[in-house]
């Protein structure tokens, strides 16, 4: 492991998940709860048994959304031990600290879905290679592993991608389907993530001022003689595969 990551992962939710201090721990956690029910549950299928991964999960909100839903079989882990502390504390005691390559290879179990929300990017190219084959080790047949990682060809990307130190690589949608083909992964979707908005007025509002952004972007990639057809400029990219 690089050895920078031992003091920045230690209090890495006072110094970068919080870092505006804008919001209560348990204020942010509902949010991002809320958040995950929307965007990321609908992927899945609506079977409670699933067995469920959520690597890299921070302070448990994703599995927070999930037993909300009834998931019941359940497990978080993170490299943060502030995290860990944090999701027990919010009562998500499933989360477990660990460093992940290192709990891949140790554990028996098989998985339905696997999440990894906002964790790739924190890897190195060649971790990531290693990483992504052992979580393809890891998954039961016609399982899904499924990714949230900042998207390099958003008009923001500088905001996403160099907003964190510890991230290491950076993904588009080509590159995305690129790495995912390349270690046998099999019916790869990438798409946009959700715009995140706060109140009926705002949504509209931003909704609006987005679609005429996305609309002159794309005249602007036009206008280079290349094609946007698969363009995605979300701030995010949600990438879906099974194994």
């Amino acid at each position: 492991m690089l050895s920078y990551r031992n003091k920045l992962y230690q209090n890495y939710n006072t110094n970068q998940v919080n870092q505006s201090g804008r919001h209560s721990f348990s204020q942010k956690f509902i949010e991002e709860s809320e958040w995950f029910s929307k965007e990321i549950l609908p992927l899945i299928q609506d079977k409670k048994e699933l067995q469920i991964l959520d690597i890299g999960c921070g302070n448990g909100s994703l599995l927070h959304a999930c037993k909300l839903a009834g998931y019941t079989k359940i497990i978080g882990i993170d490299i943060s031990a502030e995290q860990v502390m944090l999701a027990h504390q919010l009562g998500i005691t499933e989360v477990k600290h660990a460093e992940t390559i290192e709990y891949l290879n140790s554990t028996p179990d098989q998985y339905d879905v696997i999440f990894c929300m906002d964790i790739i990017e924190h890897f190195t190219k060649d971790e990531l290679v290693v990483l992504l084959d052992l979580v393809k080790s890891r998954m039961n047949d016609q399982a899904r592993i499924i990714i949230r990682t900042p998207n390099m060809d958003t008009p923001f990307n500088s905001i996403y991608a160099f907003g964190d130190f510890t991230h290491e690589n950076h993904l588009n949608a080509q590159s995305a389907n690129q790495l995912m083909l390349s270690l046998g992964f099999k019916e790869i979707q990438t798409l946009p993530s959700r715009m995140a908005t706060k109140g009926f007025i705002k949504e509209i509002v931003r909704s609006l001022l987005w679609t005429f952004i996305n609309i002159f972007i794309r005249l602007i990639i036009f206008s280079t003689g290349r094609s946007s057809k698969n363009v995605i400029l979300s701030p995010n990219l949600i990438i879906i595969a099974k194994r």
